[in-house]
């Protein structure tokens, strides 16, 4: 399973250029949020999204992903290798989890 500072390292990369985002520690968690709205949590286990529903159903059918405890709309990622494929749909998620988060904050 890819390395969590690995993912962390990643997720912090892509957080300039998406807009005011917030990281918090929450525990042994790191947590993001925009608008208000937490919309990621990364724990040992891997990465945890918050998309749309139908987005989330989706994606929970790709690799190393599943649908998360936290309800329909949130998925857990957690690669085996971050490989080009992986990276590329932590990456969209990740975007995608922030637009959202800022439309239900309020934000454009």
């Amino acid at each position: 399973m890819t390395d969590r500072a690995d993912l962390s390292a990643l997720l912090e990369d892509l957080t300039p250029e998406l807009g005011p985002i917030e990281t918090t520690t929450k525990g042994d968690a790191l947590e993001w949020s925009a608008g208000g709205v937490t919309f990621a949590e990364l724990t040992d286990v891997g990465v945890e999204l918050r998309l749309d529903p139908a987005i989330a159903a989706a994606a929970s059918h790709t690799p190393d992903t599943e649908l998360s405890t936290r309800g329909p709309e949130w998925i857990r990622f957690h690669p085996r290798t971050l490989d080009d494929h992986a990276i590329d749909r932590l990456e969209a998620w990740f975007a995608l989890a922030v637009r959202r988060a800022n439309q239900q904050g309020g934000r454009p």
